[in-house]
């Protein structure tokens, strides 16, 4: 036997030892090899595929022939290509797709060609493949099969699977519901309209497992073809993501053509030519008021900022910026987003709790923001023992702070829920003061959660008992003056970590407080978005005195609409992208967008607030008018406290006295 047919005999014997499983058709003279002769029969698609989630040959080595459709080999790609059934190779079964992927890293193809293609049937993570190919004949090209046109939502979980593999037309509009995979794995999530979470939109219980249900068919994965992290040009929007050029959730994109694929436990769509974005949801430069009042308030989420040693050292932190770098570029795109609110008070959560002295977070953001922007200082080490707290920046060119700043220690905020601190704020052109609370109650992760704050299976997650009893205690306290002031007017803000029909909200409803964001959006208001589902964690609640000075409400969509590859970090990016993906502006300064409230306050100047009697003149009579007042325990604060400090005494003799020499 020559050296070549010695090699011939031992490259049969392998191929008869590897493909020892049955064959479509066998060459003649040598049962055991496949047939690779073109044309000859062969296994159908549809066979493989079968009406179910997962191939009835699977496992079984066999011979398809068909025609390729779609490629994303290599190292950059999926590791093959996908094939369809020729028309003269279908089935007329509906449930059965007519597409495969072949696993086949290593092999050269070209979209038209026709393979006539020897291996096994395999489900890899519930994606019917040929995989372990042994051999592979070019039959020619053939005419590509028309994508079939499909629509979402899905009819069931299981609709997809008649479609695996195959090219899809999406001839509708679908809205981008999440992109915070589109810096790591180059994917968004597309729906046929904006997705709510549940018990912002419906009450806990069935009627949020419905919408749960609705969303879930409702889904699919915009892909790239490629398995790979982190990627070097993010592909959408074409021709990549950039600071200026993004994908937010709520645009929409056009006339999707791709191969439907399944992986990852999730259906996605392998497209086959760039897609076209339209900005259905546009930025803004500023909140969109309808009225602006004459006080703005806002709350804001300030995402985990935290400053090291507050001199330019002592990273990384538990939590935030890594280093000097990340903390500076996070700091010019807080003090952008705040500034340009334009808010005269602004409620933080999630600053770092380390005081209140010169190197704090809390004075350092304070510092950046310029001018005459101040904080309030409760007078304590700390606010609680958590590794963030709450707190207050604020014009002190606009308004002043009255009375003390109060916060609660005591059941259920000396564990699960930060301390609130509130404080009495009015502008410094008015007598009209209002007490504003910011809060952050327990979040929904459950850790430790067990008993009635374990996840119920109602939507409202862990910890749902612990929120609602936050709630309830702050009503109480809030109702007891903690500031010292008597004023009747409320505002609760915060990141109450509960959605707007869930206990919490309802408690404070129920004691009286308005869902101002509510009242201004309705049910498609959201400040967060969460695994593709919008709505909104970021409160802010009016009682009943303040109600009907409240002039408008918005939500300022910053944040939770952008990909999170365009924050401050610098982690999982190129250094190219480090400087392509960032800019020091407003967008994606955090995770959650902030709520603006602006207020109609009364504004009575000095000379109003010191004419006692009313008769427009500041004279001797309401000197004795006030003397008079206070000898007989009739010195209101309401109508007597004259300098606005929230209380009455000699300093508000003297204001009257000033008021009548300036005037």
């Amino acid at each position: 036997m020559t050296i070549k047919q010695c090699a011939f005999a031992t490259a049969i014997a392998s191929a008869i030892a590897t493909y020892a499983g049955p064959v479509a058709s066998a060459e003649p003279g040598n049962p055991g090899l496949p047939d690779m002769a073109c044309g000859n029969p062969a296994s159908l698609i549809s066979d493989i595929q079968g009406a179910g989630d997962v191939s009835p040959l699977d496992d079984e080595n066999l011979v398809v022939e068909a025609i390729v459709t779609a490629a994303f080999n290599g190292d950059d790609g999926l590791g093959g290509f996908y094939i369809e059934a020729a028309a003269d190779q279908r089935d007329s079964n509906p449930s059965t797709s007519e597409g495969l992927f072949v696993y086949a890293p290593g092999e050269s193809v070209t979209v038209g060609q026709r393979l006539r293609i020897a291996g096994e049937v395999t489900e890899f993570g519930n994606l019917t493949e040929l995989t372990n190919v042994t051999n592979l004949a070019d039959c020619g090209t053939a005419p590509l099969p028309a994508p079939i046109n499909i629509t979402l939502p899905w009819a069931s979980a299981n609709a997809p699977e008649a479609f695996e593999s195959m090219r899809v037309r999406f001839n509708e509009p679908l809205t981008v519901n999440d992109n915070y995979d589109l810096g790591r794995f180059g994917s968004l999530t597309l729906g046929s309209g904006r997705h709510f979470i549940p018990t912002s939109v419906a009450e806990p219980g069935e009627d949020a497992a419905t919408v749960e249900e609705l969303n879930a068919l409702d889904r699919l994965i915009l892909d790239d073809g490629s398995n790979r992290q982190n990627p070097a040009m993010v592909p959408y929007p074409s021709p990549e993501l950039s600071a200026t050029a993004t994908v937010r959730a709520g645009d929409t994109v056009n006339d999707l053509i791709g191969v439907l694929d399944y992986r990852f436990s999730e259906w996605r769509l392998q497209p086959l030519s760039a897609p076209s974005f339209a900005q259905s949801n546009p930025r803004t430069s500023s909140p969109e008021l309808e009225a602006s009042g004459n006080l703005v308030v806002a709350s804001f989420n300030v995402l985990n900022y935290f400053n090291g040693d507050g001199m330019g050292g002592g990273f990384p932190t538990a939590r935030g910026a890594d280093d000097a770098e990340e903390l500076s570029r996070q700091t010019a795109k807080l003090v952008s987003a705040i500034n340009a609110l334009n808010a005269d008070i602004v409620g933080v959560m999630e600053i770092e709790n380390d005081g209140y002295g010169d190197n704090s977070a809390i004075a350092q953001l304070a510092d950046s923001l310029g001018g005459n922007w101040s904080y309030v200082d409760p007078g304590l080490p700390k606010l609680g023992g958590d590794a963030i707290a709450v707190g207050f920046l604020y014009n002190a060119d606009r308004v002043e702070t009255v009375g003390d700043a109060a916060t609660l220690a005591t059941a259920p905020f000396d564990d699960l829920n930060r301390q609130p601190l509130a404080q009495t704020f009015r502008a410094t052109d008015s007598n009209d003061a209002v007490v504003i609370a910011v809060n952050h109650f327990k979040s929904k992760g459950c850790g430790s959660a067990d008993g009635a704050n374990a996840d119920q299976g109602d939507g409202q997650g862990c910890w749902n008992p612990a929120r609602t009893q936050a709630s309830n205690a702050l009503v109480s306290w809030l109702a007891s003056d903690p500031t010292g002031t008597g004023e009747e007017d409320v505002l609760i803000i915060g990141d109450l970590n509960a959605y707007a029909k869930e206990d919490p909200i309802r408690a404070l409803a129920n004691n009286g407080y308005t869902d101002l964001v509510a009242q201004a959006d309705g049910e498609s208001a959201y400040s967060y978005v969460f695994f593709g589902q919008a709505g909104y964690l970021d409160h802010s609640l009016a009682n009943t005195s303040l109600a009907p000075k409240v002039a408008d409400t918005a939500v300022w969509h910053i944040n939770a609409d952008e990909p999170r590859a365009l924050d401050y970090n610098t982690d999982f990016k190129s250094p190219e992208q480090q400087a392509s993906f960032y800019a020091p502006d407003s967008y994606r300064a955090s995770d959650h967008d902030p709520v603006i409230i602006a207020l109609n306050m009364d504004s009575a100047s000095l000379f109003d607030r010191a004419d006692l009697n009313g008769d427009g003149r500041i004279n001797g009579r309401d000197v004795a008018r006030f003397i008079l007042a206070r000898l007989f325990g009739k010195a209101s604060v309401e109508h007597y406290d004259v300098n606005m400090d929230g209380q009455v005494n000699f300093q508000d003799l003297k204001a009257i006295l000033e008021a009548a020499r300036t005037r």
